[in-house]
């Protein structure tokens, strides 16, 4: 059986833009080690090819159109674990990082990173480690050392679906704006605001967000 030594690091694209996916490529194919097995536009797309071409690493971008890439994510790593993925975005913000997190990305790169540190990102995940861009390590472990001092997550009332949309909330997203970014629909998202109004008891949308704002969530 071939191991990581034996063989190129099989990658595959995923991002909707067609001329930022040509140049990611042409920069990998130049790279010794590296084979690009395909490339995808949308979240639906990515998940059949992961399927079908069985990368080593995905490089993921987090808006496609359709299904996302926090959600494709999800849903190849459910079935196919052994893949290392990479989100590659232009989206910094805390509640994209750890969304990003939780769904096991292995890796988060900023778009404008350079090459050197895209083949760092692909080699770690590609061995199963993680790596992250400077300044995303840098509030990873912020984050951390908040955690550790606190003994628990801000909110522990809340599930998981609702302290995501609080963050994207504390940013002054609508809900129209929270139902894009995590793929449900305007009513789940009503139902999941009026929910954590009640669990905070706090009147208003305004008072929910300066509570998360307060507790951290949603700081860009």
């Amino acid at each position: 059986m071939d191991t990581p030594r034996d063989r190129p690091l099989r990658v595959l694209i995923a991002d909707d833009h067609p001329l930022f996916r040509q140049g990611l490529r042409g920069a990998l194919t130049v790279a010794e080690g590296i084979a690009v097995v395909g490339e995808a536009a949308t979240g639906e797309e990515v998940i059949d090819l992961a399927e079908h071409v069985q990368p080593d690493v995905i490089l993921m971008d987090l808006t496609m159109p359709g299904l996302n890439g926090i959600e494709a994510t999800r849903r190849i790593l459910d079935s196919q674990p052994q893949i290392g993925i990479v989100v590659l975005t232009m989206y910094d913000d805390d509640a994209s990082v750890f969304a990003a997190m939780r769904a096991g990305a292995r890796g988060y790169l900023l778009k404008g990173a350079d090459q050197t540190e895209v083949l760092r990102a692909i080699q770690a995940a590609g061995s199963g480690e993680a790596l992250f861009s400077p300044a995303i390590a840098g509030r990873l472990i912020q984050y951390f050392a908040t955690l550790e001092t606190s003994g628990r997550p801000a909110f522990p009332e809340l599930t998981e679906r609702e302290r995501e949309v609080l963050a994207w909330l504390a940013q002054g997203y609508t809900n129209a704006a929270i139902a894009q970014r995590l793929v449900l629909s305007p009513k789940t998202v009503r139902n999941h605001v009026s929910t954590i109004l009640s669990k905070l008891q706090v009147a208003s949308r305004a008072d929910a967000m300066l509570r998360a704002r307060e507790a951290g969530l949603g700081r860009e």
